[in-house]
């Protein structure tokens, strides 16, 4: 029969693995998530999350605590005396009461292939990294920081030129299936896990505004292997000489070129840039205010085409 399942999770990422849920006939008991944030342009208005807004239409009950430390809202969560927690980034830390707090444990989406990525940023870190490849997993909850033992696993190829945003799409829908996967076979007691290997752990740092400049004298890799981990958010970014000072443009998508020269110079009008080795050729940017565009309608909108991006 259906399992009896409490979803915790936030993003659009969780909203994927929610809707597969409820569409495989599970019963979800409540869903956990992030109280609504200001939003807009001036960020007066409180904005749900996008698990909040689907739970909502599926007329699922919805919870948005600050914390789950506290002695009621533990036992909130276990008088929905469900059989299992789904949680797919959530954003709260999970005390022991509550990873004990249903009848067979809470069961963690991961976007990566565990060990390696444990933490805040996966996707983006696996792409910085030069990975060629990423997965999503389904791990059973433990205190630690993504430790748990793996249920299953389904690897994502990274290609050359995928930004975060094109993976994460793949991801979310690889996890939504993975999950409904994970829970039939909880279902049919045919789940296995199996302990992760310590050796090859890495972190997944969350990403620091110091790292979303660009710096030209890196490698042509690392800049666009940055370029495309930071798009679509938050966005790598430069600055180009401007009338009267400096501009500030975000860089969403880039591939590697043949060429060379001084850091930062622009090679051609196709927008080919010299790095510390070799060039990258940016493909989409986006100036302050304006819209995302491609390289050749973002030099068409330039009276001058300047020298040296900075």
């Amino acid at each position: 029969m259906p399992l009896r399942v409490i979803f915790m999770g936030t993003p659009d990422f969780a909203a994927a693995t929610l809707a597969a849920i409820a569409g495989a006939g599970h019963a979800v008991a409540a869903v956990y998530t992030q109280p609504p944030r200001p939003a807009g342009r001036r960020g007066l208005e409180l904005t749900k999350s996008p698990v909040h807004r689907l739970a909502e239409s599926l007329g699922v009950e919805v919870r948005t605590p600050v914390s789950l430390k506290g002695e009621d809202e533990q036992a909130a969560f276990h008088d929905l005396k469900a059989d299992v927690a789904v949680v797919v980034a959530y954003g709260l830390l999970l005390p022991k009461a509550i990873l004990e707090g249903t009848r067979l444990g809470a069961y963690n989406g991961h976007a990566s292939l565990l060990p390696r990525w444990r933490g805040a940023a996966p996707i983006q870190r696996a792409i910085i990294a030069g990975d060629a490849e990423t997965g999503m997993m389904v791990m059973k909850m433990d205190e630690g920081l993504d430790t748990g033992p793996v249920a299953l696993a389904q690897r994502v190829a990274i290609g050359p030129d995928m930004t975060a945003g094109e993976v994460h799409d793949a991801l979310a829908a690889s996890g939504a299936r993975l999950m409904v996967e994970a829970l039939a076979a909880l279902e049919a007691g045919t789940l296995r896990l199996t302990p992760q290997d310590p050796d090859g752990a890495t972190y997944a740092r969350k990403i620091s505004k110091e790292e979303t400049r660009i710096d030209w004298r890196l490698p042509a890799a690392d800049i666009h292997n940055r370029i495309r981990g930071l798009s679509p958010f938050p966005g790598a970014w430069c600055e180009m000489p401007a009338a009267g000072g400096v501009e500030r443009v975000k860089l969403l998508r880039s591939t590697l070129a043949q060429g060379g020269g001084v850091p930062g110079a622009i090679l051609d009008d196709r927008l080919a840039i010299a790095c510390g080795e070799g060039a990258v050729r940016l493909v989409e940017l986006q100036r302050a205010g304006g819209r995302p565009v491609d390289a050749a309608a973002f030099v068409r909108g330039l009276q001058t085409l300047p020298e040296r991006l900075l």
